[in-house]
């Protein structure tokens, strides 16, 4: 029940009570009377209150679908507090279109990559106020490896203390961060993270030792964290599985970054596979382990990986969509076949319909890098991207220099 129902309810009591003082002066026989009148006022006002609980748990269960999103949005800065900021005011423009975008689809659970994390959870609650309409009762965030300063020289330059040092690439510690909104209660109290997880620990690992060479045993994986967050729909759990690999670019011939994309994904498919693949994975928190075989679970999140073009050279995602627990619902959009005529797109394999991200031309061209995987035992309804033709609506807000060079995944599941 939320806070104008309350007030309300309490408002009807206390005017009850006000008649009931009021006729003080009355014969025994009218106090009687408006004390069984008081009486039948407080049981309507529980009448009401449970008719209110049921009519929820009735929504609940009529609910045609429930929709997850998942939507790089670019909501990061170049400076500490800038995002911030930029949130205090309903005014900024980015923000402005990137909300239109998320209000278009009303997503019931929401990930955003790229959204800078302050450990006051500022800018999230700014957004949700200025742009959101406070749409979601619950919402996360959490430390993340970007921008963190490891102390040692990971780039091999000589110099300490720069973005390229940072446990994950970033300019302050929480650029580039994640953030979880939903209609639904989340399990905070249940996430498992793997923030800390070592690379050196996954088995048969892709990392270049020689490069890193006495840094190599420090390194962390996950270049911003890996989350397992439970959200609770009805008598469901669902576990968000969330995630953001690195770009398997900006390195030299060690390839570095496409070796750390690649196993980052590999965490969530070993931790996904469970048993002895998932032996080697401890979170945050001095659990061991993967997922339980029977728990349902969503992949979320930008993966940096496509399936076929992009030329990372690893295996990448297909490491999550060669998985038997995992489904894909492989989502289309109109706009990506549009966009696909630009030049950089030529030579691509992937069917460009699937396409979820709007990149440069001619190299790498637009890609499918944005994923929302249901496991199997959801019933999955549909899967759509968020991209339309440039002369349908919201066309005119795909420029990725006014919202983002991403699109929003959509995934609708049955309840």
């Amino acid at each position: 029940m939320n806070k104008r129902t309350i007030i309300s309810l309490l408002s009807t009591a206390a005017l009850t009570c006000a008649l009931v003082a009021c006729s003080t002066d009355e014969n025994s026989t009218e106090k009687q009377g408006n004390k069984e009148s008081a009486q039948a006022s407080a049981s309507t006002v529980a009448h009401d209150k449970n008719e209110e609980e049921n009519e929820g748990q009735k929504e609940k269960q009529e609910k045609e679908s429930i929709k997850f999103a998942t939507y790089n949005a670019s909501l990061n800065r170049k400076a500490e507090g800038k995002l911030i900021e930029d949130l205090s005011t309903p005014n900024n423009e980015q923000a402005g279109v990137i909300a239109t975008i998320i209000k278009s689809e009303n997503p019931d659970v929401l990930v955003i990559n790229e959204f800078d994390y302050d450990p006051e959870g500022k800018a999230l609650k700014l957004f949700q106020e200025n742009y959101l309409d406070n749409a979601y009762k619950y919402s996360f965030s959490a430390e993340v490896n970007t921008g963190v300063d490891s102390g040692l020289d990971l780039d091999n330059n000589g110099v300490l203390h720069e973005a390229n040092d940072a446990w994950g690439y970033g300019e302050f510690p929480g650029q580039y961060g994640i953030a979880v909104l939903s209609k639904y209660p989340l399990k905070t109290d249940a996430l498992r993270s793997f923030q800390k997880l070592l690379w050196k620990d996954m088995p048969n690992n892709l990392m270049p030792a020689d490069y890193y060479g006495a840094n190599a045993d420090k390194l962390r994986l996950s270049s911003k964290s890996h989350w397992d967050l439970p959200v609770e729909i009805g008598n469901k759990e669902i576990h968000l599985l969330i995630s953001h690999p690195t770009p398997p670019s900006f390195d030299g011939p060690e390839k570095r970054n496409g070796r750390r994309n690649s196993d980052e994904i590999r965490l969530t498919a070993d931790y996904i596979h469970g048993g002895k693949e998932a032996e080697w994975i401890v979170d945050d928190q001095g659990q061991r382990g993967g997922l339980a075989p029977d728990a349902e679970f969503i992949v979320f999140g930008d993966q940096n990986s496509d399936p076929r073009d992009g030329g990372a050279g690893f295996t990448g995602v297909k490491q999550l969509l060669g998985q038997e627990r995992v489904v894909d619902p492989k989502p289309t959009s109109e706009g990506a076949v549009e966009a696909a005529r630009q030049p950089g797109n030529d030579t691509h394999s992937n069917p460009a319909e699937n396409d979820t991200a709007d990149f440069s031309d001619p190299t790498p061209g637009n890609l499918r890098v944005d994923y929302v995987l249901p496991s199997r035992g959801l019933n999955v309804k549909g899967s759509h991207v968020v991209w339309p033709k440039s002369d349908q609506p919201l066309g005119e807000l795909m420029d990725p220099k006014t919202s983002s060079d991403h699109r929003m995944v959509v995934l609708e599941i049955e309840p």
